[in-house]
């Protein structure tokens, strides 16, 4: 009988590696908890050293972050995409409400677990303040086209609209909707609100 060659070691690229990494924490994070991620397991469980791993990320929080930050930017090139695929502002609305709630769905709690850690919210802060308000600018510019709204009162609402999507997202995560009733009771609100709205509103500030 000859002898069973040894299996030899898949040498992968740096992007994939560091991918190989995150991909651990989170199915870690999921399945142990927030504490369950330090750099000891996650070297042991992908098979390298903890030298490694450290290597791409130099802290416990730096891998944490980077794991947020990966999440978050699926989203944001995922929405984006979508919007710009957008026919009218009710599919516009709908594309991207869509794409928030199944996120939610399916990865709400990977989210919400991360940005329970003080640290890693803290590290997140600016990215977060930065891709809100680009979000922001981005649906000002669509309602003041599709509604013909003045600029403060398109910033009001587009806050106010964010408002009715993070409840949803918040119904899609208890179960208590599914992603596709929620998205078109958000296109309904949304568009029937903004369709009955007073352009003249004088907003106090």
């Amino acid at each position: 009988m000859s002898a069973v060659a040894p299996r030899k070691r898949t040498r992968l690229t740096p992007g994939a590696r560091r991918d190989q990494i995150l991909d651990e924490a989170a199915r870690l994070l999921l399945e142990e908890g927030l504490y369950a991620v330090n750099m000891e397991r996650l070297a042991r469980d992908v098979g390298i050293s903890k030298g490694l791993v450290y290597n791409y990320f130099p802290t416990r929080d730096a891998l944490l972050t980077a794991l947020l930050s990966r999440e978050q930017a699926e989203l944001r090139d995922r929405g984006m995409a979508r919007a710009l695929q957008a026919e009218s502002y009710a599919d516009l609305i709908r594309q991207t409400t869509g794409l928030y709630l199944e996120q939610t769905r399916d990865r709400g709690a990977l989210i919400a677990a991360l940005l329970s850690d003080p640290s890693v919210s803290k590290l997140m802060e600016a990215e977060n303040r930065a891709d809100r308000d680009r979000t922001a600018r981005f649906f000002v510019r669509a309602t003041r086209r599709a509604y013909d709204l003045p600029l403060p009162l398109a910033i009001v609402v587009v806050e106010m609209l964010w408002a009715v999507t993070d409840r949803a997202g918040k119904l899609v995560a208890e179960k208590q909707l599914d992603v596709e009733a929620a998205t078109e009771l958000c296109v309904e609100l949304i568009t029937g609100g903004l369709a009955g709205l007073d352009r003249d509103l004088v907003l106090k500030t």
